[in-house]
């Protein structure tokens, strides 16, 4: 059967000029073919390693800026933010906001005369496509349908529930850590526990991918290392936003903790030298890509 396909697939054979060898010299030939093809295909070892990184690169790019910054900020091994950490909760609405704006759903007004002022000027809905996130679409839900429009400030105030108008308060986006941690254990970033804390229980969610945590914290190491650019505008965006979040959420500063006292210097005064420029000033300078980055930024160091 295989030497009639073979027959039948041959175009010299059609024609006549084909006069059929030997067994013996189409199997060698079949072999040949096979080799030669064969010979094409990367070997399993030469691939393994790209194919390796490529997908880890993908993993991680699959986190969104919440859960980078709530990954930074809980503990590995207790599986919890500090206690102590009272500015968590508005960074990650925050994030939120950044989040919609980079993933094009949300934008800021245009600068007019009146309102020059990143802090004065308001947000607006751009599409409602769904992000595939609950979080985040339960947020673009809110803003889609908000008359009049809001601030930035206004809406990590609304989505945070610190607000004094009692008919914005179901804007408030409730257990929103413990909707991020949920989502990192479903993408085997975290795992779930009991833990006794004498009077109560309280679930917790350790660390159970360290691999992932450790190339948060050193790509955040070497964006004031290795790959400091000096200048804010050279910066990839999501990094940008990561690094002024993280301020926000009062979690940067872990992630410089494990270096060596001068690493740990030159690392802690080039992050003050790009958390202290001003806001209004580098929006000027960039594109609208990063307006709400600097927005946001501007809320909470106002």
């Amino acid at each position: 059967r295989g030497l009639s396909q073979s027959v039948r697939r041959r175009p010299e054979e059609r024609s006549g000029d084909w006069e059929p060898g030997p067994m013996s010299k189409l199997t060698h030939r079949a072999r040949r073919a096979e080799a030669a093809r064969g010979s094409e295909r990367p070997e399993v070892g030469e691939a393994d390693g790209p194919l390796e990184e490529e997908e880890a690169e993908a993993k991680e790019l699959r986190l969104t800026l919440m859960e980078e910054v709530l990954l930074l900020g809980i503990k590995d091994r207790e599986g919890y933010t500090s206690f102590w950490n009272d500015c968590i909760s508005a960074g990650l609405r925050g994030c939120i906001l950044v989040e919609l704006a980079l993933r094009g759903r949300i934008h800021l007004e245009p600068a007019t005369l009146r309102r020059k002022s990143l802090l004065n000027r308001k947000v607006l809905f751009k599409s409602d496509s769904p992000t595939g996130d609950v979080l985040l679409d339960e947020a673009l839900k809110h803003i889609k349908g908000t008359e009049p429009t809001e601030t930035v400030q206004s809406w990590i105030e609304l989505l945070t529930g610190e607000t004094w108008n009692p008919l914005k308060l179901n804007y408030q986006i409730r257990n929103v850590r413990e909707r991020l941690a949920k989502s990192l254990v479903e993408k085997g970033v975290l795992t779930t526990e009991k833990q006794n804390f004498l009077l109560f229980d309280m679930t917790t969610h350790p660390v159970t991918n360290d691999t992932l945590k450790q190339r948060l914290i050193k790509k955040l190491q070497d964006a004031f290392l290795d790959k400091w650019v000096k200048d804010a505008q050279r910066m990839d965006h999501r990094l940008l936003a990561l690094v002024l979040l993280a301020h926000s959420s009062d979690v940067l500063e872990n992630a410089f903790v494990p270096l060596l006292d001068e690493q740990y210097e030159l690392a802690t005064g080039r992050s003050r030298e790009l958390l202290e420029l001003n806001p209004d000033v580098e929006c000027g300078k960039a594109n609208s890509a990063t307006e709400m980055i600097w927005a946001v930024m501007a809320a909470f160091t106002k």
